[in-house]
């Protein structure tokens, strides 16, 4: 595939999600982690974003000077399966290419914490990419966090809705660190030296 960044163009670095504090824990809602961490790295709080239904916080990642990108997190509130309109209206709005698009994600088809970035390509059945895809193509980066396939007969939907175990909350801060690293080595380094240091 070959699609360019804009080094001058700011980054739209999106958390997939639902709002709402009984789905805060929800593996579904890794994405949100993720943002909300890169938000605190920042120093930013995020806040409304006028007429469109998200959050964000504006920041800059990287070194002082010349180096560092300018970045928007965000963190749609429109529930996972329509999280496409509210971030075409957010690249829109900061004139992002599609290209500096960033979906951070829950991935089933990945063993729990496993790491895999990647420029486009399908959306695996999942309703946040299929969302997003949809209204602004698929030539954008995922950062895809492995949460592994549901035990014995749960049904996915159950298990992407459920909290995430006793046994995976031990690691989960130490994961979600390496995802928000994952995030600002492609923003600031590039895709093949993110995938080189991060896919597992």
């Amino acid at each position: 595939m070959n699609v360019t960044t804009d080094a001058g163009a700011p980054w739209l670095i999106v958390g997939l999600g639902n709002p709402g504090l009984e789905y805060a824990m929800n593996r579904h809602n890794v994405g949100f982690m993720v943002a909300d961490l890169l938000a605190e790295r920042v120093g930013g709080r995020f806040k409304r974003a006028g007429k469109a239904q998200a959050q964000v916080v504006e920041g800059r990642i990287g070194p002082p000077g010349p180096a560092s990108r300018r970045v928007i997190l965000a963190k749609p509130m429109s529930y996972m399966n329509l999280s496409g309109g509210p971030v075409n209206a957010l690249r829109d709005f900061y004139k992002v290419p599609v290209a500096n698009v960033v979906a951070v994600h829950d991935e089933l088809d990945i063993d729990y914490g496993t790491l895999r970035l990647k420029l486009g390509g399908g959306d695996n059945g999942h309703n946040g990419l299929k969302s997003m895809t949809k209204v602004m193509g698929s030539d954008y980066h995922r950062v895809r966090f492995g949460i592994g396939r549901p035990p014995g007969r749960q049904q996915v939907a159950d298990f992407v809705l459920k909290d995430f175990s006793s046994g995976e909350r031990k690691e989960l801060d130490y994961f979600v660190d390496r995802a928000a690293d994952a995030v600002e080595c492609l923003v600031i380094e590039g895709l093949e030296r993110a995938q080189g240091t991060y896919n597992s």
